[in-house]
């Protein structure tokens, strides 16, 4: 990647001031043209030249509605696969939400609940290799995900805001939807039994959820114990980072509440 010092900047701001065009700009500076373009519209963003443009409200900052129920699930999301990046000091954060190709109704969902928390933001998907990263722009990332900090997220505190735990609380299940399509998943387990003399195979299904950070894990079983699943954790190792609910009744309701990826 090439960095252009400030004079570089200067002079391509004073050109197109000066009313050349942004090609002409960039090959006379040997400058990308987005680079130029990025520069011309913050240098005019600055000014106060772009009409119809504003900075869109935000729920902790300006008051603005929230979506509750897109916002928890949105949540277990981040919390999952999601991270807040920035590329320079000058870009707009962007929160990243990475969900594998298998599972379109997924993507479909997570960028409906983007939409829903972040309705005046960009919003958009990227394609790589076997999977797609859904992206939202937003000077305010930091304020609706606090939990955002550098390093993983099992390797540092993991704790919900009052404000959070209060949306947790009132859509529990929006929660544990976003967590079980981040880093859940529901499956078929089978065993033997002996039947009138006859070893049998019996299959049943299964949710688990795996993650390394105790507080995420924390955050997860809470909530099921706030809708009545029951849980247990399995143990890989001495690692255990894996939570089962594999209980008829409570299989039951998470078919009824979350249900497989698709």
């Amino acid at each position: 990647m090439n960095f252009h010092g400030t004079d570089v900047r200067q002079k391509a701001l004073t050109l197109l001031r000066g009313g050349a065009r942004n090609a002409d700009v960039a090959r006379s500076l040997n400058v990308p043209l987005g680079t130029v373009s990025y520069w011309k519209h913050l240098d005019r963003a600055k000014r106060g030249e772009c009409p119809g443009r504003h900075d869109p409200k935000c729920p902790r900052c300006d008051g603005r509605d929230l979506d509750e129920p897109a916002y928890a699930y949105l949540l277990g999301l981040y919390l999952g696969d999601g991270h807040i990046s920035h590329y320079s000091e000058h870009r707009v954060p962007n929160l990243m939400i990475t969900c594998t190709e298998s599972w379109p109704g997924l993507m479909d969902d997570c960028e409906q609940a983007m939409r829903a928390v972040f309705p005046d933001n960009s919003v958009c998907r990227v394609r790589k290799t076997g999977c797609r990263n859904v992206k939202v722009y937003s000077k305010h990332l930091h304020c609706l995900f606090p939990q955002h900090g550098p390093g993983k997220k099992h390797e540092r505190c993991i704790v919900l805001e009052p404000w959070q735990q209060g949306i947790v609380d009132a859509h529990p299940w929006e929660f544990i939807r976003g967590l079980i399509h981040s880093d859940g998943c529901r499956i078929t387990n089978w065993t033997t039994r002996m039947v009138a003399g006859e070893r049998k195979r019996y299959e049943y299904p299964r949710y688990l959820f795996a993650n390394k950070s105790d507080d995420i894990r924390r955050l997860f079983t809470e909530a099921l114990d706030e809708v009545g699943v029951e849980w247990t954790t399995l143990a890989r190792g001495s690692d255990p980072f894996n939570i089962s609910v594999a209980r008829k009744a409570s299989v039951a309701l998470m078919d009824a509440h979350v249900g497989p990826k698709y």
